[in-house]
């Protein structure tokens, strides 16, 4: 029974590593596609520009392509900003700036990010809010970050003409619950688990014509444990998606490493 129980152990580990190698293979083959895109378009239109001031062509088309370097150029960084954080959490050298800030504010910041765009969709986008959200130990920059994350995950998988909800309220002990309920594509839970791995991503014909590099929701879950909170999800195709944020009232998260161990499980959804 022994060997049995060793056997089985074995077993599992290399199916576990199996899953992981083949999740970062494809993530590296994405990541080609999402790093060339960006790189081509600087590339290109930087040569053009050059083209044009050997011909003392009209300035105007060099400012056009300069605004798009330069929107290929953040897209560009936000993508190695995400991949450096991933790396960051994975090693457990990662480290939050703690200062008190209202929630309120920190939530109202990150729904101007994403109103134009949601706009441009012609989505809904409504926010309900408690009058009496609190003051927390939080990094308002890493907030904003896993509220972003959230919403532009929302915005993304939610059709034209579709609706996202925001709501926020005070916690019974006088934390925050932050929640995003959209009415997307929505997924099973087989690929929420997927989507919620470092390097994976959920396949399918809506998801591969849009473009990201699938580290939003791990980034997201583990700055929410870094915080000392929850990050709950849950879903269903054709329906949409919900997820629940909920911060503590005091600041009360785990060592980096245990963050590590903890939130890059395959698999975890709370």
């Amino acid at each position: 029974m022994s060997r049995r129980h060793a056997e089985q152990t074995l077993r599992a580990a290399k199916l576990q590593s199996d899953m992981a190698s083949r999740s970062k293979s494809e993530f590296l083959a994405n990541m080609s596609h999402e790093l060339r895109t960006p790189l081509n378009a600087i590339i290109g239109f930087a040569d053009l520009m050059r083209h044009f001031a050997a011909e003392g062509r009209d300035i105007e088309k060099s400012l056009e392509y300069a605004t798009h370097i330069s929107g290929a150029g953040r897209h560009l960084l936000n993508i190695i900003s995400d991949i450096l954080d991933i790396s960051k959490i994975e090693s457990g050298t990662f480290s939050l700036h703690l200062e008190p800030h209202s929630i309120r504010e920190v939530v109202d910041a990150s729904l101007l990010l994403v109103k134009g765009r949601a706009r441009d969709k012609n989505q809904t986008l409504e926010f309900k809010s408690a009058p009496d959200l609190p003051v927390l130990q939080v990094d308002a920059g890493r907030l904003k970050q896993i509220l972003i994350n959230i919403l532009s995950n929302a915005h993304k998988f939610t059709p034209e003409g579709g609706r996202i909800l925001v709501m926020a309220q005070r916690g019974a002990e006088g934390g925050a619950t932050i929640a995003v309920a959209d009415t997307g594509i929505g997924m099973s839970d087989e690929q929420i688990a997927v989507a919620m791995q470092p390097f994976g991503q959920v396949q399918s014909a809506f998801s591969r014509s849009h473009e990201g590099t699938g580290l939003g929701l791990p980034i997201a879950v583990a700055l929410t444990k870094q915080h000392g909170g929850q990050f709950h999800i849950s879903s269903k195709p054709g329906i949409g998606t919900t997820i629940v944020v909920t911060l503590p009232a005091t600041q009360a998260a785990a060592a980096p490493t245990a963050i590590a161990r903890q939130t890059l499980q395959p698999g975890l959804t709370t």
